[in-house]
């Protein structure tokens, strides 16, 4: 036995290989969703502008790069900057080189995501933002292709899904009895932020197959964690229950990159001598040479540094108060994590409409705005957008959840009444073609998914009902 081989893992390079360029994939996904939207949702002239947020000398999240100025020049710099680089390991350039060379690459993603996430107020408020950030941090010290994987860092990915299964879990046991009576899926389908094309169909799966999901999720979240850091091949069985579950989830939903990051995570894991046996394909790991001293102390240093900060979200899963999606620390290491810890029970969509009239009455003719991925049109099927992010449409998810009365909504419903060109290429669909209303108002409605006899009847794939106006027809305030 090599004196080594506490440190190296020999045996996972594949594990290495789909961490490193998985995780480079999702940073390019994000830097490209952060390109698309970010000026017109938080630029010099967005809904919630970044150079305000800076002039009000707030406390900033933590660390960026904008903390002494915003352009959106800028920030369409540390997009492409990001994106060349998460490119770079994709097509696996840093990982033949030295070992310090993909940790410099993905601290450089991480810092650069760290900066946009830091002054993204609500609209980058979202668990999955601060588990990519730690993701791209420990996936840092994974190393090159010139030495073996360090056995720490995978480790500690490992307990990063733990983290993130288990807590999860938690959360819903806790925060619901939906969870606990194995009800939650009765609606869950059809209420969660942002349906998929295939939601529909398993929301109408009988009772007995949604019980049989809750179940299926309760060992996947609170068992099979644990199971991750037992020998071989039981660790893989235990990742390959996670990645099959979350396969499940991007097939009945749009959850951004979660689901994605978690499955890449997994393979953590994941041995080589299991992958081959399963996909012949899969080469068994090769023999590297034994890692240096300098590479072990810096990967001990840090493997330390997050054994350290693992202490508050330990501390949280015993709290009677669990923390959901919380960060410890100003650089989002080692957080806190779950998701869906209360189960919505009707679907509440808020519907903008406009209309030219200058005085409404009731025979005012409105038209409706119509929106990417959010249910809009009876008719439509749900669109696959993960891993892509529409951020606008899931904040419009939030909003019956809490007020209308946001203050990045009423910039919204402003930008409308001026036909605003960039935020009109965030929809769908603009009723007027670029043409001013006169007037919007909003209403809201109880959407659910039609039965299949209602789908035969009627071709919709939802019923909305019980409408009401949340803000009555309102129109530009003249200029003082």
């Amino acid at each position: 036995m090599s004196r080594m081989d506490w440190f190296d893992a020999q045996d996972f390079e594949f594990a290495r290989q789909v961490l490193q360029r998985g995780i480079a994939v999702i940073f390019f996904i994000a830097f490209l969703s952060t390109a698309n939207q970010f000026r017109v949702l938080l630029g010099e002239h967005g809904l919630l502008p970044v150079p305000r947020l800076l002039e009000g000398k707030r406390r900033l999240r933590g660390p960026t790069l904008f903390r002494w100025r915003y352009s959106d020049r800028l920030l369409i710099a540390v997009c492409v900057t990001g994106m060349l680089l998460a490119a770079s390991v994709i097509l696996g350039l840093p990982q033949v080189g030295p070992p310090w060379l993909p940790m410099i690459v993905f601290l450089g993603l991480w810092l650069l995501y760290m900066s946009v996430v830091n002054v993204g107020q609500t609209f980058y408020g979202f668990g999955w933002e601060m588990l990519l950030l730690e993701a791209g941090f420990t996936v840092a010290f994974l190393g090159s292709n010139q030495v073996p994987p360090p056995r720490t860092i995978l480790l500690l990915i490992a307990w990063l899904v733990f983290r993130l299964e288990f807590g999860a879990g938690l959360i819903k046991l806790r925060g619901d009895t939906a969870w606990r009576d194995l009800t939650a899926l009765y609606y869950h389908h059809e209420t969660q932020p942002m349906p998929g094309p295939l939601s529909r169909q398993a929301h109408l799966l009988p009772k007995w197959a949604h019980r049989a999901e809750v179940v299926g999720n309760h060992f996947a979240q609170l068992v099979v964690p644990f199971l991750l850091f037992a020998p071989q091949p039981v660790g893989s069985a235990a990742a390959a229950v996670i990645v099959l579950t979350q396969l499940w989830l991007v097939v009945t939903g749009n959850f951004a990159w979660l689901n994605w990051i978690t499955i890449v995570l997994a393979f953590a894991a994941i041995s080589d001598p299991v992958a081959h046996a399963v996909l012949p394909l899969i080469p068994l790991g090769r023999a590297s040479a034994q890692s240096p001293i300098w590479w072990l102390a810096i990967v001990l240093v840090v493997s330390l540094l997050l054994v350290v900060l693992s202490y508050w979200p330990i501390r949280n899963f015993f709290s009677r108060r669990q923390l959901m999606n919380a960060s410890f620390n100003r650089w989002q290491l080692v957080n806190a994590y779950g998701a869906f810890g209360s189960v919505t029970r009707r679907r509440i969509e808020i519907v903008v409409e406009g209309t030219r009239d200058d005085d409404p009455g009731d025979d005012t003719a409105w038209s409706e705005y119509e929106f990417k991925g959010k249910p809009g049109d009876l008719r439509r099927i749900p669109r696959q957008w993960a891993p892509y992010h529409l951020r606008l449409d899931w904040l419009m998810w939030f909003l019956p959840l809490g007020s209308v009365h946001e203050g990045w909504f009423y910039a919204f419903l402003a930008r409308l009444l001026e036909a605003d060109p960039p935020t009109l290429r965030m929809l769908r669909r603009d009723p007027f073609h670029g043409d001013r209303p006169r007037l919007v108002r909003v209403l809201s409605y109880r959407y659910r998914f039609t039965t299949r006899a209602e789908k035969r009847a009627t071709g919709q794939r939802w019923i909305r009902d019980q409408r009401r106006e949340l803000m009555p027809p309102m129109a530009l305030r003249a200029p003082e």
